[in-house]
């Protein structure tokens, strides 16, 4: 599942185990908001690597991990989650490509649907996925419970 970005070496493919600690330090670089004893502590993300249901996919720069999203199925939908790309390689369609490939990783589990959830006020991450074709909803009103506060 190899992709470039508009010809700038960009190889994209699923990330080992063992590099989870990169995916966190990229998520940091990033400033995505993620939760550290919850659902993105060390031992969460690795039961999530051995969930069939979930590939971790990664754009890669000469090795380096700049890029990477979630893709998981719940058996009815697609979800694009946690994209990320390091503030020095953004606009060079990263994004995209993670996108893209999460989708056709997607598609092979049976996906017919993708989703994605982004925070209000992310124009940069909404401005993306309309440009990949994504409607943006604003009749859907996101619910949830958490467990424990950090989960």
């Amino acid at each position: 599942m190899d992709r470039g970005d508009r010809g700038g070496g960009i190889e994209i493919r699923e990330i080992p185990p063992g590099e989870l600690r990169s995916v966190i330090s990229l998520w940091e670089a990033a400033g995505l908001p993620h939760r550290p004893r919850g659902r993105d502590s060390p031992e969460s993300l690795a039961r999530q690597f051995e969930d069939d249901h979930v590939v971790f996919l990664g754009a890669y720069s000469g090795g380096r991990l700049v890029g990477v999203t979630v893709a998981t199925f719940d058996g009815r939908k697609g979800w694009i989650n946690r994209l990320a790309v390091h503030p020095d390689f953004r606009r060079r369609g990263i994004g995209s490509s993670l996108v893209r490939a999460a989708e056709a990783a997607l598609a092979g589990m049976g996906a017919e649907v993708f989703s994605a959830l982004v925070e209000e006020g992310n124009e940069a991450s909404l401005s993306l996925f309309r440009s990949l074709g994504y409607e943006v909803r604003r009749d859907i009103v996101y619910v949830r419970r958490l467990l424990r506060p950090d989960a």
